[in-house]
């Protein structure tokens, strides 16, 4: 009868030290020791954080050069959704001080990588991400979703039409609130309303040739928004 009860302890208590060992489900921990080390911005300089997933966390990883010798800090974390981004918003990009935040987001939402979400719920993060900058006067650009045909992690889910009509959502909000839209789908978006192959090589994620598209379109959006403000 011992034994069991002391079985019975050890299956009940496993879910528990399993929680407690939990997995940094925001990624709060993968950039903190950078931002610890985040030299603070000299005076006339204007941060720029690249706030997104996997399309821009890749950025450094296929063109580092975009970021070398500017101003310009990569807060991308692979795989992760908008709830994911808002909960480390606060650390990664309000207490590094920029000047201004360029937010990509949502694809992963759509691809339901952290459950299901609706068009909906993934603008409503994206506000909430932005209003968290204003509050901090920081400077929103926010961006369109790439296009993508279907997602290889995930195929069927049939996300050209959402990402269409998710960017109209975006660009709405922006337009109504004084925002920069940063608008890379166009540049980017075939005959099926993916990604050209050129671009890519899973239809989802840039490749150099598509970063060298998305550089000069987010270049332009840097210095509408700071000339604006």
């Amino acid at each position: 009868m011992k034994n069991l009860k002391l079985i019975f302890v050890i299956v009940l208590f496993l879910p528990i030290a399993g929680s407690a060992q939990a997995q940094d489900w925001a990624g709060l921990n993968r950039y903190r020791s950078a931002n610890e080390k985040l030299a603070a911005v000299d005076s006339g300089v204007k941060r720029v954080v690249f706030m997104g997933n996997s399309i821009t966390d890749g950025w450094s990883k296929f063109w580092p050069d975009f970021f070398s010798g500017k101003p310009y800090i990569n807060r991308g974390i692979s795989g992760q959704t908008t709830p994911q981004m808002l909960i480390r918003f606060r650390a990664d990009v309000i207490n590094l001080k920029p000047s201004l935040v360029i937010i990509l987001a949502g694809t992963n939402d759509i691809a339901g990588n952290t459950g299901p979400s609706t068009l909906e719920m993934i603008l409503d993060n994206l506000i909430s991400m932005a209003e968290l900058a204003r509050a901090n006067n920081i400077h929103v650009i926010l961006s369109s979703v790439l296009p993508v045909f279907d997602y290889p992690w995930k195929p069927g889910l049939e996300p050209a039409e959402k990402i269409v009509a998710l960017n109209k959502m975006i660009k709405n909000y922006a337009d109504k609130n004084g925002m920069t839209y940063l608008d890379y789908f166009t540049a980017m978006v075939d005959e099926r309303k993916g990604l050209k192959n050129e671009y890519t090589t899973d239809g989802v994620h840039p490749n150099k040739a598509g970063y060298s598209i998305m550089a000069p379109l987010a270049e332009e959006a840097i210095k509408i928004a700071l000339h604006q403000h």
